[in-house]
């Protein structure tokens, strides 16, 4: 389990179809690298990678056939670009940002990328699979990144982040350009909610029955929402 809270930058090289030397290119690196130990979990761009062996200055991990169906790791874009890091969550620590589990839900793309006078405005769009645990000021994972939802279009499946220059300084966003892939992860309270609301439906079926027109304060009540 991460937070959404980037701790270093670093570069993916592939060493085959389905393995990687991560290696880490920014000072904050330390901060992982102090005790990263073998079979540790660390957020790739928001995919969640075992370390198969410690490196001087980085580490070696693998990715299964569906994380690289699912993610930009089986994008040629991934190779030799800056990915976003992040340890796995120690019990104890401060969760600034949302429980990211590092299970990346789909592949979105950067639509634009807007700097306004105290952020930078960015839009994405994303398929319906991620689309329907999208909620106006709710959480979302960009490649790894913990962002807050500013808009939500469902009818052209876009949302919009407002980024703040700390974050746009220090994570990958500010080398991503319009068509950019991205990862993004749904926040799992939503994907709970939905599994105890309909334990019968498939995936499908509740993305046709849940709206905002049915969320209403007697259907809170009558599924124990008081």
């Amino acid at each position: 389990m991460f937070t959404g809270l980037i701790q270093a930058l670093g570069t993916m090289t592939p060493l085959g179809d389905d393995s990687w030397q991560i290696t880490f290119v920014s000072e904050s690196s330390v901060v992982i690298m102090q005790d990263l130990a073998y079979g540790d979990s660390v957020a790739v761009d928001g995919v969640c990678l075992t370390v198969e062996e410690v490196l001087k200055d980085g580490f070696i991990a693998t990715a299964s056939p569906e994380t690289l169906r699912r993610t930009t790791l089986g994008n040629e874009q991934t190779q030799q670009r800056f990915v976003n890091l992040e340890a796995s969550l120690r019990v104890g620590s401060k969760v600034g940002g949302h429980f990211v589990m590092g299970h990346v839900d789909g592949i979105g793309r950067l639509l634009r990328a807007e700097q306004t006078a105290s952020s930078w405005e960015m839009t994405f769009n994303a398929s319906e699979a991620i689309a329907r645990y999208i909620v106006p000021k709710g959480s979302i994972a960009v490649n790894g990144i913990s962002l807050t939802v500013a808009a939500y279009e469902p009818e052209l499946s876009q949302f919009a982040v407002a980024v703040i220059p700390l974050t746009y300084a220090e994570t990958n966003l500010r080398y991503l350009v319009p068509g950019s892939f991205v990862n993004l992860e749904g926040d799992i309270l939503g994907k709970y909610v939905e599994k105890f609301l309909y334990p019968a439906k498939t995936n499908h079926q509740v993305a046709d029955e849940i709206s905002l027109d049915t969320i209403t304060p007697a259907f809170l009540t009558e599924h124990g929402y008081l």
